[in-house]
């Protein structure tokens, strides 16, 4: 189907995991006439968990695409591009990087179990975004779900913006529209009671409309003054609508369609997206217009490594339109590449198309340049543009990683590069110091996945064990310190004498070095050999071999010869200088705290609970949800090690529980007595 960007509308499905997502996805394309018979989780056959280990665990892992064109009666034709997001907060890489592409974020919402965390957090991340939020109750028709009582908790929870634009009806074997029409009788009362209250809602939003409607009533708007404050409303956040659907019956499904069509915002309608031009401080807020004429500027939201067809890169087009043979550029790269082939997605399929236009969602293959958020143009014009950076958890959890049989480091060096070029919430780190290749996720979950991946798809077997913390060490007082380097052999010697003050910065505050020298007493030329000497301690750790951080050091006096100054000399006299000082300035071990939040029955609160007070966890609050608790508390990282198991048994397998990077803050006592006699193990170099 031919189409214009007025014609597309991009909607993410997200929510908590359970609520229905991936079979409302197949309904949609079924009801769309994407595909001719809608699969089931439950066989394997849906058109998103394509992927061998989610069909094995019967829940999506990754963000999938398809697309539908509808043509509802009497009305243009539609192109709906649609993204199933995975509902588990163990994979919120995939989810959060689909929300850069599309301008509506449909929440689905089990009606049986309400509202979730998972409910809350697609909200806010989704308002974060300035996207426009729609409510999806699924699973209507299922017994015992108590639909008003559910509405009236969406409205006390998100506000009364929270209105349906149709209501269930037959005990949820269909649904009445209450935004377009006005008569009729629902499941939750009459529907001219809710059609007034949501076109109130809408017409206030714009004062020429409003005006229309007082003078002339509701008949006397026409539909693309509803359309036009409706759009608004969404894109203001004054709206958030809800539709009733049963993805497992079909009911309400075909009227979502509709809705998208009729009410949601097509590209160049939404917010517009958060572009930006130039490096650092100096970059400024662009306006990408969804002209098709216009250079292209194209975003890279989801990376695929393909077994068949390569590395194959998914973006969403802002402006001008990508052609088949089209000379593209990479972020600031000097060498195009060529657009030998474009494809639009479906699950697994990949269907070669002739171009995309401002506002679609394509894909090509075989690009090595490509990245996440990368940024696709055609001109050097657009160098140095990029789209504001999403928000990402940082993975807590860890592990160090090693082949199973020697001679296979390249390949597992390969694979995991690959994996995390997929999920940006997956990283892969070196440590020098311990010799440990770390692969980090966001749960233990995340982490089984991934080493899954590792053996079904690229054949590696490895071997894991605990990674060393990332603790940190940092100074609690000013303080002074000096060192002499003086160094005479046969012939020239060396001679450097530094003075130096440091001072604690604010957590999180980084590294400052300030050269506060007067009247030439170390010469310029020196001065970055002291700095070198200082991030060599920054590095490498005064107390207990962790790098330090949070520290101002000030230069301000200091001697040298003529003749026997020397860069390695001011490099051992700034080390020694700034050890001399860190000794008298209440050095400290911090250790990483952890956000942690954990959801169980409710009869394992005691437990839970008390578990985490032998953890060193400070608990903050818990939230009673239809059965479960929520409990949200701050605990060491290094005290979680095996947490997921210890969960599991104590909860018969039922709790479950999210992990974010907190802050970092002080080791008691007794813990950086043990961590620095550690590092003055006879494997400890003094010098």
């Amino acid at each position: 189907m031919s189409y214009s960007t007025q014609q597309i509308r991009n909607v993410a499905l997200a929510g908590h995991p359970g609520a229905g997502k991936t079979t409302l996805f197949e309904a949609l394309l079924h009801a769309g006439g994407a595909i001719q018979t809608a699969g089931t989780i439950e066989r394997g056959s849906t058109v998103s968990d394509f992927d061998p280990i989610e069909r094995e665990r019967s829940h999506s892992i990754d963000a999938a695409i398809a697309s539908i064109d509808h043509a509802p009666l009497g009305q243009p034709p539609i192109h709906v591009n649609l993204i199933d997001t995975p509902g588990y907060p163990d994979f919120r890489g995939p989810t959060l990087s689909a929300l850069a592409a599309v301008e509506t974020v449909a929440v689905v919402v089990d009606a049986d179990t309400g509202i979730s965390y998972g409910t809350h957090r697609m909200m806010e991340h989704a308002k974060a975004r300035g996207l426009c939020r729609v409510i999806v109750v699924n699973k209507i028709d299922h017994p015992g779900a108590k639909l008003g009582a559910l509405l009236d908790n969406l409205r006390e929870t998100f506000g009364s913006e929270v209105l349906p634009l149709n209501l269930p009806n037959e005990g949820g074997k269909s649904v009445v529209d209450c935004f377009w029409q006005s008569t009729g009788t629902s499941n939750l009362g009459p529907v001219a009671d809710w059609h007034r209250r949501i076109i109130d809602q809408v017409v206030e939003i714009n004062e020429t409309v409003m005006d229309h409607y007082l003078d002339l009533g509701e008949g006397g708007l026409s539909g693309q003054e509803l359309h036009d404050a409706f759009e608004q409303c969404l894109r203001e956040g004054h709206l958030v609508p809800v539709c009733f659907v049963s993805a497992r019956s079909g009911a309400g499904v075909r009227e979502l369609l509709d809705v998208a069509e009729r009410l949601f915002p097509h590209p160049g309608e939404a917010n517009p997206p958060p572009f930006m031009k130039g490096t650092g401080d100096e970059a400024q807020p662009i306006v990408a217009t969804p002209d098709p004429q216009a250079h292209v500027i194209a975003d890279v939201f989801k990376i695929i490594n393909d077994p068949f067809v390569g590395k194959l890169g998914i973006f969403r087009v802002y402006q001008g339109t990508v052609k088949k043979d089209t000379q593209l550029f990479v972020d600031d790269g000097k060498k195009a590449f060529k657009v030998a082939h474009l494809f639009k997605l479906k699950g697994k399929d990949h269907v070669e198309v002739a171009q995309a236009i401002p506002g679609d969602i394509a894909a090509v293959a075989k690009i090595d340049d490509l990245h996440f958020d990368a940024v696709l143009h055609d001109s050097h014009d657009e160098d140095h543009i990029h789209l504001a950076p999403m928000a990402f958890p940082k993975p807590m959890f860890g592990l160090a990683i090693e082949p199973a049989s020697k001679g296979q480091e390249q390949k597992l060096a390969t694979a995991l590069h690959k994996l995390a070029e997929e999920d940006p919430a997956f990283l892969v780190e070196h440590n020098i110091e311990t010799n440990e290749t770390v692969m980090r996720g966001l749960s233990d979950l995340h982490l089984r996945i991934m080493l899954q991946r590792l053996k079904d798809k690229y054949g590696v077997d490895v071997k894991t064990h605990p990674p060393r913390i990332a603790y940190r060490e940092t100074i609690s007082s000013n303080a002074d310190g000096h060192h002499r380097h003086k160094k005479q052999t046969g012939g020239a010697g060396q001679f450097g004498e530094v003075f130096l003050r440091i001072e604690p910065l604010p957590r999180g505050g980084g590294f400052e070095f300030v050269d506060e020298v007067k009247g030439g007493t170390i010469p310029g030329q020196f001065l970055p050999a002291v700095e070198k000497g200082v991030r060599q301690v920054l590095s490498g750790g005064a107390v207990a071999g962790y790098p330090m951080q949070d520290v101002r050091v000030i230069v301000y006096d200091g001697k040298h010869h003529p003749v026997d100054s020397k860069e390695v000399a001011f490099v051992a006299a700034g080390k020694k200088a700034f050890l001399d000082a860190i000794g008298k300035a209440r050095p400290q071990v911090l250790e990483p705290i952890a956000e942690l939040q954990v959801t169980a029955p409710e009869q394992h609160m005691g437990d839970i609970s008390g578990g985490l007070s032998s953890k060193r966890a400070r608990i903050n609050g818990t939230d009673s949800q239809r059965g479960e608790i929520v409990v949200k508390a701050q605990v060491p990282l290094s005290e979680l090690e095996g947490y997921a198991a210890e969960l599991k048994s104590v909860t018969a397998g039922r709790g479950r529980y999210a992990l974010d990077f907190s802050h970092y803050e002080p080791v008691p006592p007794q813990v950086q007595q043990k961590l620095v006699e550690a590092w003055k193990s006879p494997h400890h170099d003094d010098d």
